[in-house]
């Protein structure tokens, strides 16, 4: 599990790839993230649920992304020189600063547009019309693994309110219009509005 509070940015040294399906990513990690670092731990990358599969040097850490992972999140477009959001797995006792995620991202959407306010930046992303029922006002969204709390939701939008904490200790600070992002949905809201929608469902 993961709270969703981006510990630090790192940045991909190599993608090896030998087959369209699989690949494999080595990402030099922030020294605050290196301790005691085991294979088999999991690792989150732009909010994608990650098992270290080797370490080396220079904190410098390997990953396997499968054809699931390829799809579904934005982890399969990335090359040598990028970078990621990561996030060591929460433990038991720590503190939940964000909201619990699992991991597990469901689609990826894409920034429509950024309005600057001062010090604030409001971004706003294409809503995929699978996850319209889960994207309400004021609850809560993992984008690229950042926890944050979704602020207006219209038809086919949807924006969230970034501090300058954010923007500094995140990608966010530099993403553009057009950028793919991950998303995950709060478990809790999508648990509580499939129920409702299933019980709905045998009423009528």
């Amino acid at each position: 599990m993961f709270t969703g509070i981006v510990q630090g940015i790192g940045r991909i040294v190599a993608v090896n790839q030998p087959s369209s399906d699989f690949r494999t990513h080595i990402v030099e990690l922030p020294i605050s993230m290196a301790d005691n670092l085991q294979i088999g731990a999991s690792i989150a990358h732009n909010g994608c649920c990650l098992t270290i599969t080797q370490i080396e040097a220079n904190h410098q850490v390997s990953f396997d992304l499968m054809s699931e992972t390829l799809v579904k999140t934005n982890l399969g477009r990335l090359k040598a020189g990028d970078f990621v959001n990561l996030e060591r797995a929460a433990r038991f006792g720590s503190e939940i600063g964000g909201h619990l995620m699992s991991g597990h991202v469901m689609a990826t959407t894409s920034i429509t547009r950024i309005d600057e306010n001062g010090f604030n930046r409001t971004v706003w992303f294409h809503l995929p019309f699978d996850l319209k029922p889960y994207i309400l006002t004021k609850g809560f969204v993992g984008l690229d693994g950042c926890s944050l709390t979704i602020g207006e939701v219209t038809g086919n939008e949807f924006n969230v309110h970034l501090i300058p904490e954010t923007l500094e200790r995140t990608l966010f600070g530099m993403r553009q219009v057009g950028d793919e992002i991950n998303i995950e949905i709060d478990p809790q809201t999508q648990a509580i509005v499939d129920t409702v929608l299933r019980v709905m469902a045998q009423l009528k």
